[in-house]
């Protein structure tokens, strides 16, 4: 299960952040993930909870933002959201697609006392 070692990333990014800052405690710490990251939610949620325990991040909301995948068309040369990595392009059908997000994983935002 990797999303444990995502959370303890995110625990690392956190107390640093903390250490830096001087702040005691996360209420709420936004994560956006794309569609392609491979992240099981649920599981880095409950890995998030047992994580955090004395971290200044523990007891805090996680709110996860989903991020879309998208693509460049070579065919009609856009920018595209696709859902997976083999749909053809919406716009124009084509199939030369490479792939240019969802597959990230960022802290986006931390709210802190």
């Amino acid at each position: 299960m990797h999303e444990m070692s995502l959370a303890e990333g995110i625990r690392s990014t956190v107390v640093e952040q903390a250490q830096a800052h001087g702040f005691t405690r996360v209420t709420r710490l936004r994560l956006e993930i794309g569609r392609f990251a491979g992240v099981e939610k649920p599981a880095l949620e409950f890995a998030f909870d047992v994580v955090m325990r004395g971290s200044p991040a523990e007891g805090a909301d996680l709110n996860m933002i989903d991020l879309p995948g998208r693509a460049l068309c070579y065919d009609c040369v856009a920018e595209v959201e696709i859902d997976d990595r083999l749909d053809p392009c919406p716009r124009c059908g084509g199939g030369k697609l490479m792939p240019q997000g969802g597959d990230e994983m960022r802290i986006k935002d931390m709210e802190v006392l």
